[in-house]
C-alpha cells in the first residue's frame, strides 16, 4: 500500500514540474493579456465617444485612428503563443531549452543564445509545484481527491506570484478557485459540508468586504483590493467557514513578518504597499498542510 502510494506521489511530483513550467508562463503572461484587455477596452471607449461626438455634431468625417487604438494586426498574445522568448535578445526557446529544471541546470541558468542569466525562480515554481502535487497526492484521501487539492496548490500558487509581481488577483484563477472548493465538498474532496462550504465562501468574502469598507471609511484609502475577498471567500469553499479566522491569523503574522524584513531591507514598493495575496496564500498553504487547528495552536489560541 505504501510503495503504491509513494510510486503515485513521484508521478504526481513529475506531473508537477512539466505543470509548474506551464504556471511559471501563466504567471508571466496573464496580467500582460488583462492589460492589454483593460487598453483594448478602453480605446474601444474612446472610439465610442468620438463616434457619439461626431455625430452630435455632424461631422462627416469618422475619428482617424490614433496610438490608443486597438491595432487589428496586432501579434496575438495568450497562454500559447506566441513562443517563449528571452527577452534580452528574443531568442527562440526550443523544446530542448524548456525541460522543467533540467534545462536550467543544463543551460547553467543563462540564455542558449545570448548568455543572460535566466531567474531563479522558473526551476523554483517548478519544484515547489512538484513538491505541493507529491504532498497533495500522498497526503489527501482518494486518487481524485489529491488531484484536487493539486489543482487547488497550482492555483493557489499561481495567484499569490502574479499579486506579488504585479498587485493582481485575477478572477480567472480567484473565481474558478472558489467554485472548485464548492464542487469538490459536494464530492467530498475536502471533508467540508457543502452548507460549511457555502457558509465560509460568503463569510470569507464579506469579511474582509467589511474591512476593506471600514478601512476605506476611516482613512479614505483602499487597504486591500477586491481579489482579496474573492480568495479568501475561496478559503473559506475549500476549508469551511471554521477555519477563516485561523487562516487570517496566519496570514496577519506571515504579513508583518514579511513587512518587517522587506522594511529593514529597505525593499518596499513606493507608498510601503505590500500585496496581502501572498499572505494569504501562505496561510491557505499552511492550512493545507497542517490544518487550521494547528494555526491556532501556533498563535496561541
Amino acid at each position: 500500500m505504501l510503495v503504491s502510494q509513494g510510486v503515485d506521489a513521484a508521478l504526481a511530483g513529475v506531473l508537477g514540474l512539466t505543470v509548474g513550467s506551464f504556471l511559471n508562463v501563466v504567471i508571466h503572461r496573464l496580467p500582460k493579456m488583462m492589460e492589454r484587455q483593460w487598453a483594448a477596452d478602453c480605446a474601444e471607449l474612446q472610439a465610442g465617444g468620438a463616434e457619439a461626438a461626431v455625430a452630435a455634431t455632424a461631422a462627416p468625417a469618422a475619428p482617424a485612428k490614433g496610438a490608443d487604438q486597438p491595432d487589428d494586426a496586432q501579434e496575438p498574445f495568450n497562454l500559447m503563443v506566441p513562443r517563449s522568448r528571452c527577452p534580452h535578445c528574443g531568442h527562440a526557446i526550443r523544446w530542448y531549452e524548456n525541460l522543467p529544471v533540467l534545462s536550467y541546470l543544463f543551460l547553467r541558468g543563462k540564455c542558449a543564445s545570448c548568455r543572460a542569466p535566466i531567474s531563479l525562480r522558473y526551476p523554483l515554481v517548478e519544484l515547489v509545484t512538484a513538491a505541493l502535487f507529491a504532498w497533495c497526492v500522498w497526503r489527501m484521501p482518494g486518487q481524485f481527491g489529491g488531484l484536487a487539492w493539486c489543482g487547488f496548490s497550482a492555483a493557489l500558487l499561481t495567484a499569490a506570484l502574479i499579486d506579488w509581481d504585479t498587485t493582481y488577483l485575477p478572477d480567472d484563477i480567484t473565481l474558478p478557485l472558489l467554485w472548485g472548493g464548492l464542487l469538490a465538498a459536494i464530492a467530498g474532496f475536502t471533508g467540508v459540508s457543502l452548507a460549511n462550504a457555502v457558509w465560509g465562501a460568503v463569510a470569507g468574502y464579506l469579511s474582509l468586504w467589511a474591512v476593506y469598507w471600514l478601512f476605506k471609511l476611516t482613512t479614505g484609502k483602499e487597504g486591500m483590493g477586491y481579489g482579496d475577498f474573492k480568495l479568501f471567500a475561496a478559503f473559506g469553499a475549500w476549508f469551511g467557514w471554521q477555519a477563516l479566522v485561523p487562516i487570517i491569523l496566519m496570514a496577519s503574522v506571515i504579513g508583518v513578518v514579511i513587512g518587517l524584513i522587506l522594511k529593514f531591507n529597505s525593499s518596499l514598493r513606493e507608498g510601503g504597499y505590500v500585496p496581502f495575496g501572498p499572505f494569504l496564500a501562505g496561510a491557505g498553504f499552511t492550512a493545507m498542510i497542517f490544518g487550521p487547528e494547528a494555526i491556532l495552536r501556533t498563535v496561541g489560541l
